[in-house]
This record gives structure tokens, C-alpha cells and sequence, in this order.
């Protein structure tokens, strides 16, 4: 290959590389970062409507968010704005609720 090529693809690998980085630090927040938002009374814990690897944190079998395994599981929250969880319903068919299922 090519001095040229070497470096294009070496460029491109760092940057993928630094944008799943990116990627997985968005979804890593702590209870610490749940607790603060929680604490300005505009969101709300609603379990059942996460998608996998989507949840806020703490679940079935794990401490915190970005680590549920299965979509709209009833032991994995998401925070949604005050007042909009129990109206929410997962393709399941399942509704939305504030205490885990």
C-alpha cells in the first residue's frame, strides 16, 4: 500500500473509533446523573418503554444506563417529562408506568 493510503485508512479507523467513543460515554451516565434530573421535577422514571441499551440506569441485572438487554423490559427505566409516562405505550402493547413491572 500506499504512504498516502497507510494514512487514510489509519484516519478513518481513528475516527470511527473516536466517534463510538462518543457514542458510548452519551450513554454511560450514572445514578448521580439520574438523580440531578430527576431533581429539577421535570422528568420522571418510566419503566417499560426503553429500548434496549437505552435505558437511564439501574435494571434487571445491571447498575446503570445504556445496559438493559431486552426492549421495553419492565425493570429498566427511561426518564420522560413529568406527567407523560403512564400515556406512553410500547409497541408491545404495553403502557407505560412509574414502579418497575
Amino acid at each position: 500500500m500506499s504512504i498516502a493510503r497507510n494514512l487514510t485508512v489509519a484516519t478513518l479507523a481513528g475516527a470511527v473509533t473516536a466517534a463510538m467513543a462518543s457514542f458510548a460515554m452519551a450513554h454511560t451516565s450514572g445514578p448521580d446523573d439520574t438523580k440531578a434530573q430527576m431533581a429539577t421535577g421535570e422528568y420522571e422514571m418510566c419503566y417499560g418503554v426503553a429500548m434496549k441499551g437505552d435505558n437511564d440506569c439501574a435494571g434487571n441485572g445491571h447498575s446503570c444506563a445504556g445496559m438493559s438487554t431486552a426492549d421495553y423490559s419492565g425493570q429498566d427505566f427511561k426518564l420522560v417529562a413529568t406527567g407523560t409516562c403512564t400515556s406512553m405505550e410500547a409497541p408491545n402493547g404495553n403502557m407505560g408506568t412509574l414502579e418497575a413491572m
